[in-house]
């Protein structure tokens, strides 16, 4: 019997949001992961909004979950945000907002959202989410992975310009996407720079690639889940990512011992080698050895131990977290100018992923 096509006339549900969500949904064990963190953040909360003037502000609980739906399910906006908040019941859910609740104007999210990057809330989060996973003995306080990767800066090659000289190229006539003919000038970051993000930098990956505009990010990784445990964005340079690796070890407990630290080839250099052990870590980096160098800094005192071949097994899955940050958090391009709000981003994201490895390792019944 074929089922009549009717109206939807209801203005009434009698079931909940709750009850909507199935119990299985990989929403909830984050959801369940969330509440407690944002507890312990709660007096770091109130000393943010301790003004009691003016208008109640955006529930600062309710934004930090709105910004890890961003994060989670790849809104590139907070106008799509917004828009996903008015008719999701899921989104919704996870927020805090009931199904009548009205979601609020995009530029009045930002703004607030401004207040946490102020706050330094990102970092506290993250530290949240680090100490739910070592409640649950899913961290090592021992062994770890450094690596590094860049970001793409929200800004064009076109926006280059002599420091000297900024002011925009003649106009062909397209004030928005003006013809810029480069070619043949030498630019580097010593003579140019971005006006669009001027703390972006020209950086290149590797030789006979080409050159992009953008920051440098680095990330200290838990060898044992796969767990990221601290974070670096700076100006990428020479040496930057072995500078981020040897400052982000001095944020680890000193009270460790024998630590170790594995990192690619682009690690091996005397200089960061004594770094590392000047912060009471082994480095297990792979060794650089071809025609044009016949020495590494990393000899067989190292890599003779079994140690050495487990970190740099591990090692590699530091990629997994780069690879899900820009395929699904939206690192691919950034959508932020400035170091400050890159880094904030950077931060958010990475908690983000943590939080999807612990609820992984959760359902798979890994914890102690």
């Amino acid at each position: 019997m074929r089922g009549a096509d009717q109206p939807q006339t209801t203005m009434f549900s009698y079931v909940s949001v709750e009850d909507r969500i199935p119990a299985d949904h990989p929403l909830r064990t984050i959801h369940a992961l969330v509440q407690p963190i944002l507890t312990a953040l709660s007096p770091r909360l109130d000393a943010i909004y301790a003004t009691r003037m003016g208008r109640p502000s955006i529930p600062p609980e309710r934004l930090l979950r709105a910004l890890l739906l961003q994060v989670l399910f790849t809104i590139r906006s907070e106008r799509q945000l917004m828009e996903q908040l008015n008719y999701n019941l899921l989104f919704r859910w996870f927020v805090g907002l009931n199904p009548d609740d009205a979601v609020w104007v995009p530029t009045v999210f930002s703004k607030n959202r401004d207040r946490l990057i102020e706050g330094n809330i990102a970092d506290a989060f993250m530290q949240e989410v680090l100490n739910a996973a070592d409640v649950r003995a899913l961290l090592s306080h021992e062994h770890f992975t450094v690596d590094g990767t860049l970001l793409e800066a929200w800004a064009s090659h076109k926006s280059v310009r002599p420091k000297d000289d900024p002011s925009p190229p003649p106009s062909d006539g397209d004030p928005k996407h003006p013809t810029v003919d480069f070619r043949g000038e030498k630019r580097s970051n010593t003579t140019h720079e971005s006006v669009t993000d001027p703390e972006a930098r020209l950086a290149r990956k590797s030789h006979g690639t080409a050159s992009i505009i953008g920051h440098l990010g680095s990330v200290l990784m838990d060898n044992r889940h796969g767990v990221i445990v601290a974070t670096d964005v700076r100006a990428p340079g020479h040496a930057a990512e072995r500078d981020a690796a040897v400052e982000m070890l001095t944020t680890l407990d000193p009270r460790a011992r024998r630590r170790t630290l594995g990192a690619d080839k682009g690690y091996d250099t005397p200089t960061f080698v004594e770094g590392t052990r000047a912060c009471g870590v082994t480095p297990h980096v792979a060794q650089n050895i071809h025609v044009n160098k016949s020495k590494s800094a990393i000899d067989g005192r190292t890599t003779r131990h079994a140690g050495y071949e487990i970190s740099q097994r591990k090692r590699k899955h530091v990629e997994e977290g780069f690879g899900w940050g820009k395929t699904i958090g939206g690192l691919r391009k950034l959508h932020h100018r400035g170091r400050a709000k890159v880094a904030w981003i950077f931060s958010v994201v990475t908690a983000a992923y943590n939080l999807v490895r612990l609820r992984t390792l959760i359902r798979a019944g890994v914890c102690a």
